[in-house]
């Protein structure tokens, strides 16, 4: 029985080499069971990477100790009180760590944000799809392909936007104003009034607002012949009826969801006419398409009520003006 040393030196590196193996098998077998959970519904949108990796630091930290006292011949727990002296520096150490590993467990408490969860936050320019939530950082693919990560602690101290709730209501809103020309706003005359009940979708609106305010202006004895006397119709606010009865009448906006055509006050850009409705298809490509349409055929409209749209003047409107006044002042 020589080399006793030896035999010492080959049964820890042996002891040593059976504990890295065993805790190999153990991280293996969890990242099997993380792979498993991921296939299931119920946790697909959970942050699964973070409790592994919070499992993998208990396990590390297990084996270290483990793996010291083999070589150093001491009691675990000697080591153990030995950390407790030396915990303030491991609290700096570990700190982003641990903040993440708490934020980690708040957020899936909450409910605050899962995997594939449509998320935005201007601080770290992240517009996009969750993909990943670990204990150190959250990974958000943004629409241009881009991936930013943003720091798990930060969802718990900073603000962001998750449209979730959109995406599972089936309606995602529309908040956006046309700004008509002061100037261009006036009352309607008899015939022109005549004439937008060709406007199909708007002649039931036009009978029954004429009749109301006939009814007003004959139980008031209103003079006619001054139109600023009693209730008249404005060319205006027939565009407003015109533009929400044909929001309400088409088949791609939520009748469910609240959907109006209001009058904001009035700015140096003119007075603008908000529409606030819901598009009932939320994927990004066809709620543009929609709201595009909406918009082109409310911008055509304008000027079939004798309505101009506010637009800064261009270069083309100062040369057509002088060209205008150099004209006038040789005729």
């Amino acid at each position: 029985m020589g080399f006793p040393n030896w035999k010492e030196n080959i049964n820890k590196l042996l002891t040593i080499a059976t504990t890295v193996v065993s805790l190999m098998i153990v991280h293996s077998l969890l990242k099997s069971i993380r792979d498993i959970l991921r296939t299931k519904k119920s946790f697909a949108d959970k942050p699964l990477e973070s409790y592994l990796q919070v499992c993998q630091i208990i396990m590390l930290f297990i084996g270290g100790t483990i793996c010291f006292s083999i070589l150093t011949g001491s009691s675990p727990w000697s080591f153990l009180l030995s950390l407790g002296a030396a915990s303030a520096i491991l609290m700096l150490v570990f700190k982003d760590t641990i903040l993440g590993f708490v934020a980690s467990i708040q957020v899936s408490a909450n409910d605050s944000i899962r995997v594939g969860d449509w998320i935005e936050m201007p601080k770290y320019g992240a517009d996009g799809t969750v993909k990943e939530i670990n204990l150190n950082n959250v990974k958000v693919q943004n629409f241009d392909k881009t991936i930013t990560t943003i720091p798990t602690h930060t969802l718990l101290s900073d603000s962001f936007k998750n449209y979730r709730g959109m995406q599972q209501s089936g309606g995602r809103r529309l908040k956006r104003a046309i700004n008509i020309k002061i100037s261009t706003i006036r009352f309607l005359a008899d015939d022109e009034i005549e004439r937008l009940k060709d406007i199909q979708i708007l002649r039931p609106y036009i009978e029954d607002r004429a009749r109301t305010i006939d009814e007003f202006n004959s139980i008031h004895q209103i003079d006619p012949s001054n139109p600023i006397n009693g209730r008249k119709m404005t060319n205006l606010g027939m565009f407003r009826a015109y533009a929400l009865t044909y929001l309400r009448q088409k088949s791609n906006i939520h009748k469910t969801m609240p959907l109006m055509v209001r009058q904001l006050a009035s700015t140096e850009h003119g007075v603008p006419i908000e529409l606030y409705f819901f598009v009932n298809d939320i994927r990004w490509e066809y709620y543009e398409g929609i709201v595009s349409d909406v918009f082109d055929h409310l911008f055509a409209a304008t000027k079939y009520f004798d309505l101009e749209i506010f637009e800064n003047p261009a270069s083309d409107d100062f040369r057509q003006f002088i060209r205008t006044q150099k004209v006038s002042v040789l005729n």
